[in-house]
């Protein structure tokens, strides 16, 4: 058995197997420090098996060592159980070692008890870093924040991070995004905002300018509305969001529709110097499309590939669909054709999509010649295309082509 065929074997009995020692027993492991990593990894989700199989290791292989590393993993499991008792357990084992805990275990562990409203525990754990040789960075603070932000605990949030600049470390991204998502989900769009310009005038400004903090933190917390009006007086003040923002803006407006505005705030903001990445344009070309814009989709399909992006079938497929749906099918097999030179080439979706609209628009003889051309590029047409593509040629009297299609398939599924 291979060493990842025999982890998978392992982590089976781990997970599933009552009486998991006495199996194990027979399988004759040799056991090192990566491969215990491995089994606790795999059975992530099980606290109380992951514990009995490590204590199983160290009873049945007394020159195994435990590492840091199998530990930390144990303890982070043990923490996703909610057995904390056993996770202390764990981590006294590794203070009496001589081993320490990583800052992002303790992270883990302070965000675990914050997901489950135990701010005290997660405060307790914060304190007590130091006993484990774990230096209190900003990746803790910022878990800590979160514990305190999950139960709405504001002002003890607000006071953290002013003890944090105090002993001089400096937030981060992630620092300012807790807080000002929490407040915005709370309601509280002011006290989000005040924090900010305190932040500024203290001359912690964010990695990330507020604003953009503010929108995405209205997005996340479902105000749309307010959101969009944020940025209309950013764009009209000669202001542009940075581009993640701006996609997730854009992204959150597209799911309720409002395609237009979206394509009115891109010009826009392009206008205004913004570089839209591969990823505005895969938000934006689909949803045009859908929505029968066909000029915009090019033009942005153009753009992007200006923008030195190659265009890949998930960028084109919408607009090739859109063109079918409207009877546009000469337009649609050109533009097709085009994409097969200067885009990446067509996948298996690409091709299904294709002939099913050919099939819907009673372009049979075109669907037929597609699902050729699928199988000479090695790609395997599914059942529904075939037999849609038969009866269609039958139909309209197309008895030869319809025979060639079916050996095509005989041959294919070696039947």
């Amino acid at each position: 058995m291979n060493y990842f065929a025999a982890i998978h074997h392992i982590s089976n009995i781990v997970r599933r197997d009552f009486y998991m020692e006495r199996t194990l027993n027979k399988l004759r492991i040799s056991v090192n420090s990566e491969l215990v990593f491995r089994v606790l990894r795999a059975c992530s989700n099980s606290g109380t098996e992951s514990f009995r199989f490590f204590n199983w290791v160290r009873s049945q292989n007394p020159s195994y060592q435990p590492t840091s590393v199998e530990f930390e993993e144990l303890v982070k499991i043990l923490a996703r159980a909610k057995k904390y008792e056993t996770m202390w357990k764990i981590v006294h084992q590794m203070k009496t070692q001589n081993l320490s805990l990583s800052p992002e275990t303790v992270s883990f562990v302070i965000e675990e008890y914050g997901k489950h409203g135990l701010v005290d525990q997660a405060v307790e754990i914060f304190n007590k870093s130091k006993n484990f040789n774990c230096p209190q960075t900003v990746e803790l603070y910022n878990s800590l924040l979160f514990a305190l932000c999950e139960v709405k605990m504001f002002h003890g949030a607000y006071a953290l991070i002013r003890r944090m600049t105090r002993k001089g470390l400096v937030p981060d991204k992630k620092t300012y995004a807790i807080l000002v998502n929490a407040w915005c989900s709370a309601g509280k769009m002011r006290e989000a905002q005040d924090f900010l310009e305190e932040m500024s005038k203290k001359g912690f400004n964010p990695p990330v300018r507020g604003r953009d903090l503010l929108i995405e933190g209205l997005l996340n917390a479902g105000y749309l509305e307010l959101a969009k009006g944020m940025v209309r007086k950013m764009t009209k003040e000669g202001f542009v969001p940075d581009v993640e923002t701006f996609n997730s803006l854009v992204e959150a407006i597209c799911k309720s529709e409002e395609v237009e505005f979206c394509i009115g705030l891109y010009h826009e903001v392009c206008k205004l110097g913004i570089s839209p990445d591969i990823n505005t344009y895969k938000i934006l070309i689909p949803v045009v499309s859908k929505a029968g814009m066909i000029d915009e989709a090019f033009k942005l399909l153009h753009n992007s590939m200006e923008d030195g992006h190659r265009p890949f079938p998930s960028l084109y497929a919408p607009v090739i669909k859109a063109l079918c749906r409207r009877g546009q099918f000469d337009d649609a097999f050109c533009f097709f054709s085009d994409m097969k030179v200067k885009g990446h080439p067509p996948n298996r979706p690409v091709y299904t999509m294709l002939i099913t609209m050919c099939g819907r628009g009673g372009r049979f003889v075109e669907a037929a010649n597609y699902l050729v051309e699928m199988t000479e590029f090695g790609l395997t047409p599914i059942s529904r295309c075939f037999d849609m593509v038969t009866d269609g040629l039958k139909n309209c009297g197309k008895h030869d082509l319809a025979k060639r299609i079916e050996q095509l398939e005989v041959s294919l599924r070696g039947a």
